[in-house]
């Protein structure tokens, strides 16, 4: 039973920093998946892969699996490269290619 602690990015449907900024505590499957014959789906008997615990600190989440004897593995946050930049720079005329449509 191990359980992973990261920050999660964000989806690709999103724009800004909403749910981004909280640490979550997934547990790694224990057992592979199968695929059910009739239907085609895919399902599992571990039920720890549906728990998602949120924690504000990555310290929270690791104070947490301390106390309730979880092995843990915590992967760094890894910060987006961000460039500030308006609708006017397009305009500018220190722009040093041509815009177009």
């Amino acid at each position: 039973m191990t359980a992973r602690i990261f920050k999660p990015a964000r989806t690709a449907m999103q724009s800004g920093t909403a749910k981004t900024k909280e640490w979550l505590l997934e547990y790694e499957p224990e057992e592979p998946r199968s695929v059910e014959p009739l239907m085609g789906w895919t399902s599992s008997g571990d039920m720890k892969q549906q728990l998602r615990l949120r924690f504000e600190t990555a310290e929270e989440a690791i104070a947490y699996c301390d106390r309730n004897g979880i092995a843990y593995a915590v992967q760094a946050a890894k910060e987006p490269a961000r460039r500030t930049i308006a609708y006017s720079d397009n305009f500018a005329f220190s722009r040093t290619t041509p815009w177009t449509h």
